[in-house]
């Protein structure tokens, strides 16, 4: 679409598959639905049951959290669509005059062939209103726990948002293999008035009522400890542990001490190896006791450790015969600029997620690492004026000038990182690496994914803008490799490659039907992405494990049970916005759920290393709770419930949490999910104030069926507002053909769509079409902007961005130029989309700015960039706080309570008409009571309003 044209998207009527035609015209209706489970048992057949404290944010960026919801079938809101009562507007509710005397009776004949026809018309357009209307679902609103609660129970506060009183408890379990291939089992590391470290058959954790079952299996593993204690000593002083990592033998642990962060994921420790039958421990590196590790990896037969020290890369051996400790040096070029087996910043941020670029071979004959030449990377100079992050004292004279890090920051356009794949033989002390024929070339390549398949390896590579994948297998012992799959997207659907590290390797076992090594990779396949079994390895033609044009896998394969050659994943086959737990062979039957379809839910699951355990966690609509349970492809049925999360539940009750209402907005031709917050005590008849929340980035999703109690409850319980999110275009669990659209247009489509669904509200009769909108935090800051700006001031009024991307040249090139493509090949697409239109952000009442100073994520550029375009168009409708020392998550000092505390208010003068825009303002001279002057200090004092 034109940015230049008007930015009223069509929204037409969305029907379920049962529902009549209206011949109704409309091009604004929205269709509400009454229940999913209307549109789910017409949709597909059922499927039957298989036996078997952070600080408070909303800027997560995945899988945003829609709020508080308990479902209640029985109390459905229908309104106008309840079918009248006998004797009300039927026919007994017609006043037919008798006719007078003396009538001529053609006449009279005629009047009363008249009325009939009259009457029978009527009420067959009454019929067929109700018959339609009735076909049609409409809204589903939540009423939690019980409808009672919401007008006698208390508000929600911010404080109690803030400080993760409505969090639900959760927990999670460190699966580790046993030595001899025992499954179930896991490590728990400080448990209450256990050993610190201990290694626990998870059938033990079972209670009474279980206990049956866990007497079933004699071989059940008992509690082994594997540190007695926290601390420990050496050179007669006491360390600490903070990170700990079992060698997959169990006899020693690998243990961090004196943690320091570096990046998101990253940090620096100092290393020991701990000894657990002798309780004692000893520096990883023993001529350099203090010296500072980046990352250190067992391999899996337990008797060496490759570490990463300073950029380069060691290897430790710890077999009975190396006496002397010695530590061999692999790599010895590493520094500033090159890193061997760890990511630099921006692969570590966007590619892998994590700290880690080394990959040990199963057998520990070689390691497989990446090399990171960064000597052409800019650097971006993040500055700190209250803290010193680095530890380091300033230099004496340098005392009051700011501490200043330099972060090796690739932005859209500009020099990536050179990242090669590296190998190291282990008994022949030789680094080499693998030419392949075909390969990207060094500036058009991202190494996306690195697994060991047997003695081969599996890598798969982009180019630089995320639309042609290969992969390519190695023959690490012959050092030779080939391409063995290659696919262009732009011959699916145009769109681009999401990165992913769970493809997983499917080893050999002809007794179980698999002649040959394979792996089970997530493909783009229709219109979304499944499940698909490659064998053998070098196989470029799959067996489509999962299929179906309206859902998706969202997380897949979770795990793979290689006795039953069962997969696992969730997926949205329920609804876009439910996820459920399924299981299904490689060859792709018997596809069934594994967790209870017949209700509404929101799953997650964890599984131990053999898949025939897992961590089940249900997170929602209810409220969550968590069980450990035995999976179909294990013979003993095992469930012990981990967490219920009662004090939720009785917080629930006693609280006015806000009723939801879910459905979806079709614009332009597509289904868009939404939920709409409404307060406790909603009246249609009154007019409420509607704030949209949204993130809308690529892929993310904010409407789910999770159960969430945030800032956006809180606005709705205690402030009394409505608080609506729209997932628009782009957002993920809608299918390919909408995540792509927005291709080289970030914020084009992302804000028609939120200027739509406020069209819709505006119209709705129990909301204030001058009293709307709109904020958002990071790429929800920077949609944030785009909408007020496309929208000019017509629909939305008001807006709150934090941390905004501004400009997406200002942002890093792995992330933007998957969705834009690079500046160079689309210079249009990226003019477009850059915050620029300065007089219609005038358009609006007024908006709202917020940034940390040392945001090293979206930098401080983008919004001072912004402020200098403002300035120079006269634009001054906007207020700005920015945070000394804050990153993108805004804590340092107190921040995060100031950015709700300040969202909250501004959004209540907002709200109130303060903002109210006045030509050739005067100022007042006339003079005030001194009760009228207390008054608004008292206000000022208790956070409220102010003039």
């Amino acid at each position: 679409m034109d940015p230049s044209s008007s930015t009223e998207a069509p929204i037409e009527l969305a029907r379920s598959r049962a529902s009549s035609v209206s011949s109704i015209s409309t091009t604004s209706i929205v269709f509400d639905r009454l229940h999913e489970e209307t549109e789910k048992a017409n949709a597909r057949r059922p499927m039957p049951m298989r036996n078997a404290s952070p600080t408070y944010k909303d800027d997560d960026g995945l899988d945003h959290d829609a709020g508080y919801k308990e479902s209640d079938a029985t109390d459905l809101e229908t309104g106008p669509f309840l079918s009248p009562a006998s004797g009300e507007d039927g026919l007994d509710g017609l006043d037919v005059e008798k006719p007078r005397q003396g009538m001529d009776k053609s006449f009279k004949r005629g009047v009363c062939i008249a009325a009939a026809v009259f009457v029978a018309i009527w009420f067959g357009i009454l019929f067929i209103f109700l018959t339609v209307k009735s076909d049609v679902s409409t809204d589903q609103v939540d009423d939690g726990l019980s409808s009672t609660f919401h007008k006698s129970g208390k508000p929600v506060t911010l404080d109690q948002v803030l400080a993760g009183f409505w969090r639900p408890a959760s927990h999670s379990i460190s699966w580790i293999p046993g030595p001899d291939g025992e499954d179930g089992l896991l490590l728990e590391q400080g448990a209450h008035e256990k050993d610190y470290l201990v290694v626990q058959d998870v059938r033990s954790l079972a209670s009474s009522a279980n206990a049956a079952a866990r007497d079933d299996d004699l071989q059940a593993e008992a509690s082994r400890t594997l540190m007695k204690e926290r601390w420990f000593s050496w050179a007669d002083q006491q360390h600490t542990a903070v990170d700990v990592w079992p060698s997959p033998d169990l006899k020693k642990v690998l243990v961090s001490t004196l943690k320091q962060r570096n990046w998101r994921h990253s940090f620096t420790a100092v290393y020991w190896i701990f000894d657990v039958e002798s309780q004692t421990a000893e520096p990883l590196v023993p001529d350099h006791p203090e010296a500072r590790v980046q990352l250190a990896t067992w391999n899996s037969q337990g008797d060496a450790v490759v570490f990463t020290r300073e950029n380069n890369m060691y290897l430790r051996k710890l077999s009975d015969d190396d006496k002397d400790k010695a530590v061999i040096p692999i790599t010895e070029d590493g520094g500033p600029e090159y890193f061997y087996g760890i990511p630099d910043w921006v692969y570590e941020e966007e590619v892998f997620g994590g700290r880690k670029a080394t990959w040990w071979s199963g057998d520990g004959k070689y390691i497989a690492f990446l090399r990171t030449n960064e000597t052409e990377v800019v650097e971006y100079p993040v500055q700190y004026f209250v803290s010193r992050p680095s530890g380091d004292a300033a230099e004496p004279g340098e005392e009051y000038y700011p501490e200043t890090s330099h972060i090796k920051y690739p932005k859209a356009g500009s020099p990536n990182p050179t990242v090669d794949l590296m190998f190291y033989d282990v008994s022949k002390d030789q680094v080499f690496s693998v030419e392949i024929e075909g390969d990207f070339p060094d500036d058009d390549r991202l190494i996306n994914f690195v697994m060991w398949a047997g003695d081969r390896v599996l890598v798969k590579t982009t180019n630089r803008v995320s639309d042609v994948l290969q992969v390519v297998l190695i023959d690490v012992a012959a050092r030779s490799g080939k391409t063995v799959r290659r696919v262009d997207v732009a011959e699916v659907d145009g769109g681009w490659f999401e990165i992913t590290q769970s493809t997983r390797y499917i080893p050999a076992d002809p007794e179980r039907g698999r002649p040959d090594d394979g792996y089970v990779d997530s493909v783009i396949h229709d219109n979304g992405d499944h499940l698909a079994y490659f064998s053998p390895v070098d196989n470029p033609e799959p067996v489509m494990v999962t299929k179906g044009t309206e859902w998706e896998v969202a997380k897949g394969p979770l795990s793979v049970d290689l006795k039953n050659n069962l997969v696992y994943f969730s997926s949205t086959e329920e609804s876009s916005i439910q996820r459920h737990i399924y299981s299904v062979f490689l060859n792709g039957t018997g596809l069934e759920p594994f967790t209870d379809t017949s209700a509404e839910g929101y799953y997650d699951m964890s599984f131990s290393s053999g898949g025939g355990y897992g961590l089940l966690s249900y997170n929602g609509p209810q409220i969550p709770w968590q069980k450990v349970v035995s999976t179909p492809g294990n013979p003993s049925p095992f469930e012990h419930m981990v967490e219920e999360n009662k004090h939720l539940e009785e917080s629930a009750k006693t609280h006015q949490l806000p009723r939801l209402k879910y459905g979806t907005l079709n614009v332009e031709g597509f289904d868009l999910n939404y939920v709409e917050r409404r307060p406790p005590n909603f009246d249609e008849t009154k007019k409420y104030p509607v704030l949209f929340y949204q993130y809308s980035g690529p892929g993310s999703q904010s409407v789910t069926k999770k159960f969430t109690v945030d800032f956006q409850s809180y606005v709705a319980s205690a402030l009394g507002y409505l608080v609506v999110t729209v997932d628009g275009r782009g957002t993920g669990s809608i299918g390919r053909r909408a995540r792509v659209a927005i291709r080289d247009h970030l914020g084009r489509y992302e804000a028609l769509d939120q200027i739509a669904a406020a069209q819709h509200w505006a119209a709705q009769p129990y909301v204030d079409p001058a009293r709307l909108a709109i904020w958002g935090w990071s790429f929800g800051g920077f949609n944030t902007l785009k909408t007020l700006e496309a929208d000019g001031g017509r629909t939305f009024r008001y807006g709150m961005a934090v941390a905004p991307v501004t400009d997406w040249r200002f942002y890093d090139s792995v992330y933007t130029e998957r969705y834009m493509r690079t500046p160079q090949l689309n210079p249009d697409g990226y003019a477009e989309t850059a915050v620029t239109n300065v007089t219609a952000l005038a358009g609006n009442v007024r908006f709202l700015l917020m940034h940390g100073v040392a945001d090293d994520n979206v930098h401080f550029q983008n919004t001072l960039t912004l402020l200098d375009r403002l300035d120079v168009a006269g634009v001054e409708n906007y207020d700005v706080h920015v945070f000394p020392d804050s990153d993108h998550s805004i804590y340092f000092h107190n921040a995060n309570r100031i950015v709700y505390d300040k969202l909250s208010n501004w959004l209540i003068n907002a709200f109130n008409g303060e903002w109210v825009k006045v030509a050739n303002a005067k100022p007042k001279v006339e003079p005030r009571r001194a009760e009228e002057v207390a008054a608004r200090r008292s206000d000022r004092v208790n956070g409220g309003h102010w003039v």
